[in-house]
């Protein structure tokens, strides 16, 4: 009797090498894209905070806070420590401390409230709290989210955000504009979205 070995002929190999490659190149851009927009979710959960926090000061004490940016620069693809871990001497008067909202662990967003007296009562009556950052790490898109408090319902006396979220409201996809308003949403057309 004579034996033979059995194996795998080389373009048996090379075809699964290309099915490999193939699906590879589907999957990862897939699966990068799944991990940015995980990322983001941070921005929605910690702006949802900073609206309860103004909110609930407010409610109290009858003004909206600003707050300054926190991290003091901006992040990018990496978690970043949050600053103002201390509220206590220099940042006892920091936007943030006075509300009394911080973020749960290290950050991938910077965040900001700018508040003003648009109707001139001698109160700041309207907020906008936006959050930014470069995710995905190229610099040429910053993902921005925010939530604008106008004082009606046209947005007439909004404010913008320090970062650029238009007082005109967040992004409404169906319209394709700005014009949503005490809703946290993205800035614009591309933020959230597939381009980071």
């Amino acid at each position: 009797m004579k034996r033979t070995k059995a194996g795998f002929t080389l373009i048996e190999l090379m075809i699964v090498v290309a099915i490999i490659g193939i699906l590879a190149a589907i999957a990862i851009p897939n699966f990068v894209r799944f991990q940015l927009r995980a990322k983001a979710g941070e921005a929605k959960t910690n702006l949802k905070g900073i609206v309860v926090a103004q909110e609930s000061y407010r409610a109290e004490f009858d003004v909206y806070i600003a707050a300054a940016a926190e991290p003091t620069f901006l992040p990018g693809s990496v978690k970043t420590r949050w600053g103002l871990v201390d509220c206590t001497g220099a940042n006892m008067m920091h936007g943030f401390c006075i509300t009394g909202w911080a973020p749960e662990g290290e950050v991938f967003y910077q965040y900001q409230v700018v508040a003003a007296d648009v109707d001139g009562n001698g109160t700041t009556d309207v907020y906008t709290a936006d959050a930014q950052s470069d995710i995905d790490g190229d610099v040429a898109n910053i993902n921005l989210w925010g939530q604008v408090k106008g004082t009606d319902a046209n947005g007439m006396s909004a404010i913008a955000g320090g970062f650029g979220c238009p007082a005109a409201g967040v992004w409404d996809s169906v319209t394709a504009s700005n014009r949503i308003f005490s809703s946290v949403g993205p800035c614009d057309g591309v933020s959230g979205r597939s381009v980071f």
